[in-house]
């Protein structure tokens, strides 16, 4: 984990975020690329680099360089390289094609959440960069003065096309030296027995390595409530999920239960896609 890229709008949220990532960056000797998009509408000329054709445009770009220059004087960055980048995108779109740019390992970002109506025609940037990032998504949801992992959720129905996604989660416990719940959640409507799920789970990690777990079957009226009820039933530090990353129309009718938790738990999300 040696790269790890932050958006920012310079909100609490976002500095919450940025703190984790950067003790991480200390515990693993990381840098940290902190982007702040401008989303400005300008779609006829490259506004980066002719900032002087737009005085709005060039306003704007000053705004964000003395934001960035009074976070950086921060004390809590001390001992850490930080790149400051600005540039001008949709939030998240951006923030996915930052990554590819520079080769990013992890992304660390704050979110409000968002829920009912807005939540189902807008969405918070958090989902929208669980949705369409390939690499790990970190989404901190408060203050964290000493982040450290020691429980921690890993929810999954254990089928062959999550194996990817359990790798990358069992890689992430082993930094911390986490202990990981391995949870499976029955509802109703997909309900299978507990010794069924016991033979699918183990028979799911033994292909690996990693020791330090307990198998945990909850019953709950939807996986994303017996997710969200287990972790606090634990008081887990952290939830992993994987996600599909579904699209458009897909999106719209059959959702992802990865994104629904991202929107909705008071703790901290770490998402693996599929």
């Amino acid at each position: 984990m040696k790269k790890i890229l932050v958006p920012t709008d310079f909100s609490e949220q976002a500095e919450n975020a940025l703190k984790v990532a950067v003790q991480l960056a200390k515990k693993y000797d990381s840098e940290i690329y902190l982007l702040h998009m401008l989303e400005l509408p300008m779609q006829d000329f490259d506004v980066m680099n002719s900032p002087s054709a737009v005085p709005e445009a060039m306003f704007f770009i000053k705004l964000a360089e003395q934001r960035f220059e009074a976070l950086l004087a921060k004390e809590f960055l001390k001992g850490v390289k930080v790149h400051d980048i600005v540039k001008n995108f949709p939030s998240f779109s951006g923030i996915v094609d930052t990554c590819h740019e520079h080769n990013v390992d992890l992304i660390v970002m704050g979110s409000y959440g968002a829920s009912g109506f807005k939540e189902m025609f807008i969405g918070s940037n958090a989902e929208k960069v669980v949705r369409t990032s390939h690499i790990p998504v970190l989404v901190i949801k408060s203050s964290h003065d000493k982040f450290n992992i020691d429980r921690f959720v890993f929810a999954s129905d254990f089928k062959k096309d999550n194996k990817e996604t359990y790798r990358q989660a069992t890689e992430f416990a082993k930094a911390f030296g986490a202990k990981m719940y391995l949870l499976m959640v029955n509802t109703a409507n997909n309900f299978i027995s507990t010794s069924e799920a016991n033979r699918r789970i183990e028979d799911f990690i033994k292909d690996y390595d990693f020791m330090d777990y307990t198998i945990h079957i909850y019953n709950d009226e939807s996986v994303e409530a017996g997710i969200l009820n287990f972790a606090k039933e634990i008081d887990a530090d952290l939830i992993g999920i994987s996600t599909h990353g579904r699209q458009g129309i897909a999106h719209f009718f059959n959702g992802s239960i990865g994104e629904d938790v991202v929107n909705h738990a008071k703790r901290p999300v770490i998402t693996f896609k599929i």
